[in-house]
C-alpha cells in the first residue's frame, strides 16, 4: 500500500512540533483545568480512593516463622518484619544510621537460613543511589555489601546462601525498561549512551563493599535469571541491546559463574507453537536438567502469561506442558523434579495450581497432570516482584502473598497445599490485618460473562457509588492496555485513569477483557494477531449490550477510554461506531504505519501483525485510526507523556490534529518528563480531573 505526500510532510511537521514542545515542557507543566462546580468533588473523591496502608512486596522466610514486606508510598518504604504466627509485633529493618534519618528501603530477599535478610538502601545517600545491604535480624546495623552506580533490582540468594545476584545496570540515567521515560533524543541513535542490563553477584562475607562482579556478558541484556541449585550456574532470558526493544527476540541462556554464556533456546529458531513468541520466567529443575518457562504470546515484557513450556538444560526441542488450557499461567515454581507450582488467570480470577510432570520430562512422552485449585480469588495476587509471583517456604508448605479485591483493601495472606482452600479470600489465611475497617470509595463490581462470535469474553461492571436501580446511570467502557493482558479486581485507583474514581463520580464501567486478553488460553490470547481493533471491538460491543441488558443504563450516554492498547481501541473506536458520547484516548496509537518508525519497542509488533511495515504495509493501515478519521465524530480529550517510548507523543498529536481540522470537539494535554506510565503523583491526579470532566462535560450523571 502507497503512502501519500501529505501524510509524511505531516509525520515531519508532528516530529517538529513534538520536540519544540518536548523543550518547553520542561519549564512547564499542564496547566490544570478550570475549575468547574464538581472540582470541589472529585479532588476529595480522588483522596479517598487509596485510603489504608500500602503493601509493595512480601515474603515469608524458608523456615516459614517470619514475613517481611514494605510498605509506603514511591520514594517511602519502609521494610518490616513480623512472626508468622503474630504480625501485630513488628521489626523495622532500616539502614539508617540514626532514627531521624530518612531512607528508602527498597526490593529485598531472604537468606536460604531464615537468619538474615538482604535489601536495597539508600541510607548512605538519600534520595540518591541505593546500595545492598546485609541484615542479621538481630538489633546490629546492618552491613553494607557494595558500591553501586547504577540502577539495581531483584536480589537473589544463591541457594548455599555464599553470593547474591541481583540485576544491575551500571551508569543508568533510567530505570530499565519500556514504560520509564526515554532519554532525549540527541547523539548517534542506538549506538551512544545504551544502557545495559546485567546480572551481578556479590558475596556475603566479603571483606569490603565493593565485591559486586558482572557476571554475565557486557553485550547481553538480561531481563530475569535463577540460580541452579548447585550454585554454580544461571539461568536467564536476554537479548541483545538496546533492552527495551529486543525483549521480544530474547533467548533462554545458562551460564557456569566465571564461563561464557550458552544460548539453548531462541524461539525465533523453533518450529510449532513456540515459533517467534515471547519466554519468561526461567526456573531450572532442583536436578538440574531441565528449565521450565513461560512461552506464549506477550506485548509487554513483565506481563506474562501463555503455557507453562519445559526444555533440556542442554538445548534441544521444547515440549509444552499445557496445550489448550483455557487459562493463563504467569509464574511457575518447581516444587520437586516432578511437580511445579503455577499461578494462572483463569477468566477473571487468579489461581494456584500443582502439577504434576510423568514420563521423560524434556521428551515427547511427557504428560502433566493437575487437580482442583489450591486457591481462586477474584481478584489480584502476588509477591510484588514477578507477574502473579509467590513467595514459598523451603519447603513449599506454604506460599504467602499480598491479595485484595476491588472490595477488599489488601492484605498479606497464605495458602496451604496441603490444607483443602475454599474459594476467594475467605479460603485463604489472613496473616495481615493492617486495612481492617477500610470500605470502598466506589461502588460495587461484579462480573459478567457474555459470548461474541465464537468466544466466550469476560469483565468486571463496576456500578455507581451508591447504586439506585430506579434510576438510569451513564456507561464508561475502560480498555485494558497490552492487549496481552486481563483486568483483575483489586484494591485502589491504578494509573492516570481509574475505574474506581468513575465508579465513585456516579459513572457505570465496564471493564472488558476481550480477544487478545489472557484468561482463556493461548487462543483467545492470539485471537486478535493481524486483527486489532476488530474482533475485539464486537467484544467490547457486545460487552456494553450486556451490561445494558441486565442494569438500567443510558444507552445514550455511554463513554470510552483506555491507556496503551486501550488508548488505541480508544482512538480507533470512534472512527468504527458512533455508540460512544465521548472517549479519552491515554497515550494511544493513531497510526500504526509512523508508529513503526517512531517507538522504542517496534520488535513487538512482528509477531501481532506477521511481517514489518515494510514487508506488509497494508495490515497496519488496516488498522490505523488515522485512515478512518472521516468517520470520527466523538468528542476526544487526548493525554500523553512527552518522552513515552512505547506510544510517542506524535501519534497523539497526530490523531488531535486530526480531529481538529475534522471539527470534532478535542483536547490534547501532553505531560513532561513522563513515559508511558506516569510517575508524578501530580500529573496522574491532573489526568484523572481531566477525564471526569471531559465525561462530565459531555454525558454527565443525573
Amino acid at each position: 500500500m502507497s503512502r501519500s505526500p501529505s501524510r509524511f510532510s505531516w509525520l515531519l511537521a508532528a516530529c517538529l512540533l513534538l520536540a519544540f514542545q518536548a523543550g518547553a515542557a520542561q519549564a512547564q507543566a499542564p496547566s490544570s483545568p478550570s475549575a468547574s462546580p464538581d472540582s470541589a468533588s472529585i479532588e476529595q473523591t480522588l483522596r479517598s480512593l487509596n485510603r489504608g496502608r500500602n503493601i509493595v512486596d512480601v515474603a515469608v522466610s524458608p523456615d516459614g516463622k517470619r514475613i517481611a514486606w514494605r510498605e509506603g508510598a514511591r520514594g517511602g518504604e519502609q521494610l518490616l518484619v513480623a512472626l508468622t504466627d503474630d504480625m501485630t509485633k513488628t521489626q523495622q529493618v532500616t539502614a539508617a544510621a540514626k532514627p531521624s534519618q530518612r531512607c528508602h528501603e527498597g526490593q529485598f530477599a531472604w537468606a536460604p537460613d531464615s537468619a538474615s535478610l538482604a535489601f536495597f538502601s539508600d541510607c548512605a545517600d538519600p534520595g540518591g543511589q541505593s546500595d545492598l545491604y546485609l541484615s542479621r535480624l538481630d538489633g546490629s546495623m546492618p552491613r553494607k555489601l557494595t558500591e553501586l552506580h547504577g540502577d539495581e533490582s531483584y536480589p537473589a540468594f544463591s541457594p548455599d546462601g555464599s553470593k547474591i545476584a541481583f540485576l544491575y545496570v551500571e551508569g543508568a540515567t533510567r530505570p530499565a525498561g519500556a514504560l520509564a521515560a526515554m532519554k532525549p533524543w540527541s547523539g548517534v541513535i542506538g549506538e551512544e549512551g545504551v544502557e545495559i542490563q546485567r546480572v551481578a553477584v556479590a558475596p556475603v562475607n566479603g571483606s569490603s563493599p565493593a565485591g559486586q562482579t558482572q557476571v554475565t556478558p557486557a553485550n547481553l541484556h538480561v531481563y530475569e535469571f535463577d540460580w541452579s541449585r548447585d550454585s554454580k550456574n544461571l539461568a536467564y532470558i536476554a537479548a541483545d541491546p538496546p533492552g527495551e526493544n529486543n525483549w521480544w527476540v530474547a533467548k533462554l541462556y545458562t551460564q557456569a559463574l566465571g564461563r561464557e554464556p550458552r544460548a539453548i533456546l531462541a524461539p525465533a529458531e523453533v518450529s510449532g507453537p513456540l515459533h517467534g513468541l515471547q519466554i519468561a520466567v526461567p526456573r531450572w529443575s532442583p536436578d538440574g536438567k531441565a528449565i521450565a518457562f513461560i512461552g506464549g504470546l506477550m506485548s509487554d515484557q513483565g506481563s506474562t502469561g501463555g503455557d507453562v513450556w519445559i526444555v533440556s538444560a542442554e538445548g534441544g526441542t521444547p515440549r509444552d506442558l499445557t496445550p489448550n488450557r483455557p487459562t493463563s499461567p504467569a509464574w511457575i515454581e518447581w516444587g520437586d523434579d516432578e511437580h511445579l507450582f503455577v499461578t494462572e488467570i483463569a477468566g477473571g480470577n487468579s489461581q494456584l495450581l500443582r502439577f504434576r510432570l510423568q514420563g521423560d520430562r524434556t521428551s515427547e512422552s511427557v504428560a502433566t497432570s493437575f487437580g482442583a485449585p489450591i486457591f481462586s480469588v477474584p481478584g489480584a495476587v502476588g509477591s510484588g516482584r514477578l507477574e502473579l509471583a509467590l513467595s514459598s517456604t523451603a519447603d513449599h508448605s506454604m506460599f504467602v502473598f499480598r491479595a485484595s479485591t476491588f472490595d477488599r483493601p489488601v492484605e498479606i495472606y497464605a495458602a496451604k497445599p496441603a490444607r483443602v482452600m475454599s474459594g476467594g479470600l475467605e479460603g485463604l489465611i489472613q496473616l495481615s490485618h493492617l486495612n481492617d475497617g477500610l470500605e470502598p470509595a466506589w461502588g460495587q463490581a461484579v462480573s459478567l460473562n457474555w459470548k461474541s462470535d465464537t468466544f466466550h469474553v469476560q469483565g468486571w461492571l463496576m456500578l455507581p457509588k451508591n447504586y439506585d436501580p430506579s434510576k438510569k446511570y451513564p456507561l464508561i467502557v475502560e480498555v485494558h492496555g497490552g492487549p496481552s493482558a486481563a483486568v483483575q479486581g483489586q484494591w485502589g485507583a491504578r494509573g492516570g485513569i481509574s475505574a474506581q474514581a468513575l465508579s465513585a463520580m456516579g459513572y457505570f464501567v465496564l471493564l472488558p477483557n476481550p480477544r487478545g486478553s489472557f484468561g482463556q488460553g493461548e487462543e483467545f490470547t492470539q485471537a486478535n494477531r493481524k486483527d486489532f481493533g476488530y474482533g475485539d471491538l464486537r467484544d467490547i460491543l457486545a460487552g456494553v449490550d450486556t451490561a445494558i441488558a441486565k442494569y438500567p443504563i443510558d444507552p445514550a450516554r455511554v463513554g470510552l477510554t483506555g491507556w496503551s492498547y486501550g488508548g488505541f481501541m480508544t482512538m480507533f473506536a470512534v472512527t468504527q461506531t458512533q455508540r460512544f458520547k465521548a472517549a479519552v484516548a491515554g497515550a494511544g496509537i493513531s497510526d500504526w504505519l509512523s508508529y513503526y518508525g517512531e517507538n522504542s519497542i517496534d520488535q513487538w509488533m512482528i509477531p501481532f501483525f506477521g511481517a514489518s511495515v515494510y514487508d506488509d504495509p497494508a495490515v497496519y493501515a488496516k488498522s490505523s485510526a488515522i485512515d478512518f478519521i472521516k468517520q470520527a465524530h466523538t468528542p476526544t480529550l487526548v493525554v500523553v507523556g512527552d518522552r513515552d517510548g512505547e506510544c510517542p507523543a506524535p501519534q497523539s498529536f497526530e490523531f488531535w490534529h486530526a480531529l481538529r481540522d475534522e471539527h470534532v470537539p478535542t483536547q490534547l494535554v501532553v505531560y513532561p518528563n513522563e513515559g508511558h506510565g506516569f510517575v508524578d503523583p501530580a500529573h496522574r491526579r491532573d489526568v484523572m480531573v481531566r477525564t471526569l470532566e471531559w465525561f462530565d462535560r459531555y454525558m454527565p450523571p443525573q
